[in-house]
């Protein structure tokens, strides 16, 4: 075990391997009957950054957390510049409902950082909204946009508050923006390079002051971050520039990518044009692989890699790892869609859509009665018999956390009909509690964490169950074993940094 801070109150760290949970401990049973978004694995937000003179930026905010609602749908944010003031407008819920018309109208300014939020360090409420303001002596207001999770976040949060800070939200974000707003400097560029090193963790962040526009990137890179362009690529000055957490935020107010925020980076964007420069130590890159497997979108490019191609990668892959008998392979949409497809090209089993998913349920209806609960799996995903019936069916999806969503598919495909149920998973087991922005702090909320792949699909009820590889996994994302590039922790609980050393960090542990 390795201490690594002195303070009173702050957490061990070690390195490295997880500990075993409890072996055989069966899953509560609010936990396996959940809706289909708690059987997810969820990720922390989304940020868009705009520097556009003469653009009206936050419309193209609005467009571009739009376009990342599937980060976080908790609540959305935009603030803008316009060379003397801030202003901001945060507020619970999702991007169409926070801002209207009107809204927008008043934000108005030359530059502008926007957020999209799913709560992983402090609770569901508007003062943990993003972006989040704070004042810095030399540089006056700075907003910041936060993608990822520090973990040590209650050591650094323990030394501010011995200081003197007074807290008023319960979210890391405050953290990291209470260390810059003490940290000197007469640019933003030098108070981070003085800042970061001291911050451990997954983070991706968005900063505004008033005439810049400034990204960062963790030096393991774990968190996804690009650079966008206004206008033609080979044009002096062009129209601006955009930072986006995917580039599909980029293609929908028509910019062109350019290139992605390399870990350890600082980029200023101003009216003298791009500027970069480090911070840090050059370490091993370590990017989320569920990056590629779930979290991003499909039409999305990550690392100079189209993530639909991947994902029909891993399902090619799984087909000839898995394969099985079936009259028809089906995804659990959307997010097994492209697997499914692979898997259906690579064992010539015919592809269809064999359950109809839809998009007026989100996260909001769920309920506490385990009725209600059930209820909303069947409103969510809609069987359809004369697809399935008498058919031996193979259900493609990207992974399984819970269970929960899985077992009562699986009953909804029988009762529509289909003679078997063969699932098969577009990635490995995740058996690994998480501490770098997703929402999975305990290994007994992981239906695979203490079983093995039979165990867990007599659980969910179906005639087979089996998982890609993380061999596979890695042929799909072209990564050599032993090579750095990407973090498969919650696969196979090797860390790439230091993590609590109780291994069950609670998401509200800075409430109070």
């Amino acid at each position: 075990m390795k201490r690594t801070h002195d303070q009173p109150g702050a957490p061990d760290l070690v390195m490295l391997r997880a500990v075993s949970g409890n072996p055989g401990h069966p899953l509560p049973s609010e936990t396996l009957g959940s809706l289909e978004e708690s059987d997810k694995l969820h990720e922390a937000c989304g940020v868009f950054g705009v520097f556009a003179p003469g653009e009206k930026v936050a419309n193209l905010c609005y467009l571009g957390i739009y376009a990342l609602q599937h980060r976080g749908q908790e609540s959305a944010g935009i603030c803008v510049s316009d060379g003397e003031q801030l202003r901001l407008q945060r507020e619970m819920g999702l991007v169409a409902q926070v801002f209207s018309e009107e809204s927008l109208a008043k934000l108005t300014g030359n530059l502008g950082l926007a957020h999209t939020r799913y709560s992983t360090t402090g609770s569901s409420q508007v003062t943990n909204a993003q972006p989040f303001l704070f004042e810095h002596g030399q540089l006056g207001p700075v907003a910041i946009s936060h993608n990822g999770n520090l973990t040590n976040a209650q050591a650094l949060r323990h030394s501010l508050f011995e200081e003197g800070y007074s807290f008023t939200t319960s979210s890391d974000t405050e953290v990291l923006a209470g260390l810059l707003s003490r940290t000197p400097g007469d640019n933003l560029e030098l108070v981070l390079q003085r800042c970061l090193p001291r911050v451990l963790g997954a983070y991706s962040l968005g900063f505004l002051t008033r005439d810049s526009l400034v990204a960062a990137r963790d030096e393991l890179g774990l968190r996804p971050l690009c650079i966008g362009r206004l206008g033609e690529l080979d044009a002096p000055g062009g129209d601006g520039y955009i930072i986006a957490s995917e580039s599909c935020a980029l293609d929908v107010i028509g910019a062109q990518l350019v290139r992605e925020v390399l870990p350890g980076e600082i980029v200023t964007i101003d009216s003298a044009g791009l500027h970069s420069a480090r911070f840090g130590e050059t370490r091993d890159p370590a990017m989320c692989s569920f990056e590629f497997i779930y979290f991003s979108r499909p039409d999305s490019v990550i690392q100079n890699r189209s993530l639909y191609e991947v994902r029909l990668a891993m399902g090619r892959r799984l087909a000839e790892e898995s394969p099985v008998a079936g009259d028809v392979v089906i995804p659990l949409p959307d997010s097994g869609t492209p697997a499914a497809i692979g898997y259906a090209q690579a064992s010539g089993i015919p592809f269809a859509e064999g359950m109809i998913k839809s998009r007026y349920i989100n996260r909001t209806f769920i309920q506490p009665q385990q009725g209600m609960r059930d209820a909303g799996v069947r409103l969510k995903f809609n069987p359809m018999p004369h697809v399935l019936a008498g058919k031996r069916v193979v259900l493609v999806d990207d992974s399984i956390v819970r269970g929960s969503t899985s077992r009562q598919i699986v009953e909804a495909l029988r009762r529509a009909g289909a003679a078997e149920v063969h699932m098969r998973v577009a990635s490995p087991p995740i058996r690994f509690p998480c501490f770098m922005g997703i929402d999975i702090a305990s290994r007994s909320e992981l239906i695979a964490a203490e079983r093995s792949a039979e165990e867990v699909g007599r659980i969910i009820g179906a005639d087979s169950l089996e998982y890609l590889s993380l061999d596979g996994l890695r042929w799909a994302l072209d990564s050599a074993p032993g090579q750095p590039g990407f973090c498969f922790a919650c696969l196979d609980g090797i860390y790439p940094l230091q993590v609590p050393q109780q291994l069950e960090m609670d998401k509200l542990a800075l409430e109070g």
